[in-house]
């Protein structure tokens, strides 16, 4: 069964000026719903989670400061958003749906958060609308537990997981593989295991010959026993804050390569949504969508 962690709270409470691309957690099921890929028993809401488990990924200190609304202006400034009780909650029950995704990957072979991909919270910082990091979060919760002994994160969003990249940076176990726009934000990269920089306008063409080349060789090389796999679709040419030129067959091809490869070698994966940011939020949908397809076609 395709499992996926939803929960009104993903789209609020939103500031006014963020609303209009967030629409898009409500839109997705209800695009799926529509069109009969999934039914209602398809879809759960992550609860809450707790502290010692956001301790495993988090500096004690920016969590606390998170928690009880303290976070110095600067910092708070950094995440983008006003700091709220509620962004916070939300923040933790996208995390919480990232880790059940993970159980439900075991026994279906992939699962999904309509949102997460909070990929630019580090150890001891939140930046770019990301407060807690919902895959990192996942992978150590898989570590501690001894879910998994070797993980592959691949993260296809058209901005750097730098928060990721430096949680993991000392941490051998897990591979953080980061295939992004070279200028796009943030404008101060960490490093990756690998990292593959892409030029303003990278094409179809270009785009899916580097992952064709790199992604094979790079499981057969880690030999993962789980995969987290952020799937933004900010990588499109109508994206605002993306500089690619993807166009949405090639963003379905990339969706493709990735849950091929993962399914040929019966790796467990949980998807995670990022970024879309296209003027129309109806492209952002579709694109979303097709990754649902994409899985629903291959597993079930």
């Amino acid at each position: 069964m395709l499992k996926i962690a939803y929960d009104p709270i993903y789209a609020h409470p939103l500031p006014e000026g963020h609303r209009f691309p967030m629409l898009k957690y409500e839109l997705i099921p209800e695009q799926l719903l529509h069109e009969g890929i999934i039914t209602s028993e398809n879809l759960f809401s992550p609860k809450t989670l707790n502290e010692e488990i956001i301790l495993w990924t988090h500096d004690k200190t920016y969590w606390h400061q998170l928690r009880d609304l303290t976070l110095p202006a600067k910092e708070a400034r950094r995440i983008g958003f006003p700091l709220s009780a509620g962004l916070v909650e939300r923040e933790i029950r996208i995390a919480k749906g990232t880790i059940d995704g993970c159980h439900y990957a075991f026994e279906y072979g992939i699962a999904f958060n309509v949102a997460g991909g909070t990929h630019h919270a580090g150890t001891n910082w939140g930046e770019g609308f990301c407060l807690l990091n919902d895959q990192a979060i996942a992978a150590n919760y898989l570590l501690n537990n001894e879910l998994a002994s070797s993980i592959l994160i691949i993260d296809l969003d058209v901005h750097q997981g730098n928060g990721t990249a430096q949680i993991f940076e000392n941490e051998p176990r897990v591979f953080t593989f980061s295939m992004h726009g070279a200028n796009n934000f943030p404008y101060r990269k960490e490093r990756s295991d690998l990292d593959i920089p892409l030029a303003d306008g990278t094409s179809d063409d270009e785009y899916l010959a580097i992952l064709k080349r790199t992604l094979p060789s790079l499981i057969e090389q880690q030999k993962p026993d789980f995969v987290f796999y952020l799937s933004g679709v900010d990588v499109l040419k109508t994206d605002k804050l993306g500089k690619l030129a993807l166009s949405m067959e090639a963003c379905r091809e990339r969706d493709r390569l990735v849950l091929e490869e993962c399914k040929l070698r019966h790796i467990p994966v949980q998807v995670s949504m990022g970024g879309g940011y296209s003027a129309d939020i109806k492209a952002i949908v579709e694109a979303h969508c097709n990754t649902y397809r994409l899985a629903h076609h291959l597993h079930f």
